[in-house]
């Protein structure tokens, strides 16, 4: 079930292009002598591992809530974002060493027809990033949009080789090194992104506060019926949905049951009007100096 989802297919999709990709450049660049084009499938197979990681993520996170888990295992899309992340840092890093060792010692020069290949890859790329982007977004996945950043880091690394490889082929002895320079700026920018594409999932997994749902969520429970305001409220990311706590001051006369009758009509309508709210937990507090306040027939009477 939780490989027919839309995020599934997409990172499965990327999997199998990723794996065609990285033998194909592999090839080309051990036959074609570019080590740019080598590095190149090295962040392709990063792109493997990583959609992997992604894959397995999505699957978790869609499992419903259990007696250990009652919150659901939303999670499981930021930690696998921080591990894609984490995959993306490694694989510049890696890029970036043995691109320096590459440049120190005398190599042949790439063949032209690599570029041909490159060409090729950097369509192929960006087409995926942009397809798992819309699916990221459609399903507001941290763990999609850090392995669809993925995609496009590699695109990115096959630019850059492209440029590098053509220097080093048409420039003369003075570009000899162009594609390890290439290369190394290929790999700052990647460990860039992987750093970047950490911080969201991290504040996921701190309980960061989304404030930009506050004034919504407020105004949405204020306009309930019966609640004189909302004392306190704390929205927080747990995988594709937001789950929000609130304290809501009720006039102090009511019954507990008519109390939480209005706790329930905040809660159902916080999900009604606001897509991005998966649940909400309403806790109940006596207004001060609030009027005194009655339902009759589930109507809220002041």
């Amino acid at each position: 079930m939780a490989f027919q989802s839309a995020p599934a297919r997409a990172v499965i999709l990327g999997i199998f292009i990723n794996t065609a990709l990285a033998a194909v450049k592999l090839t080309a660049g051990v036959l074609g002598h570019s080590y740019a084009l080598i590095a190149d499938a090295v962040e392709s197979l990063s792109d493997v591992g990583s959609s992997l990681i992604t894959l397995q993520a999505v699957r978790v996170a869609q499992r419903p809530p259990d007696a250990e888990h009652p919150y659901g295992h939303g999670k499981a899309e930021a930690i696998g974002a921080v591990l894609v992340a984490a995959v993306l840092i490694v694989a510049g890093l890696t890029i970036a060493v043995q691109g320096v060792r590459e440049m120190l010692s005398p190599h042949e020069r790439p063949a032209p027809w690599v570029l041909i290949v490159l060409a090729v890859v950097v369509v192929v790329k960006e087409g995926i990033f942009r397809f798992g982007r819309r699916v990221a977004q459609a399903h507001d996945s941290v763990a999609m949009k850090a392995d669809a950043w993925h995609h496009r880091a590699d695109a990115i690394t096959s630019v850059l080789a492209f440029i590098g490889i053509s220097l080093s082929i048409y420039a003369g002895p003075a570009f000899a090194t162009a594609e390890y320079w290439a290369a190394l700026i290929a790999a700052g920018l990647i460990m860039y992104n992987g750093v970047s594409l950490m911080r969201q999932p991290i504040d996921e997994l701190l309980d960061r506060q989304a404030v930009h749902l506050d004034d919504r969520v407020r105004a949405v429970a204020r306009g309930v019926p019966g609640v004189v305001d909302v004392e306190k409220l704390f929205i927080r990311k747990a995988g594709p949905g937001y789950r929000a706590d609130m304290h809501l001051q009720v006039a102090p006369g009511l019954s507990i049951a008519e109390a939480h009758c209005i706790g329930g009509k905040v809660r159902a309508m916080c999900r009604k009007e606001i897509a991005e709210i998966s649940d909400v937990l309403v806790h109940l507090e006596p207004a001060e100096g609030g009027q005194m306040v009655k339902l009759e027939n589930d109507q809220v009477i002041t």
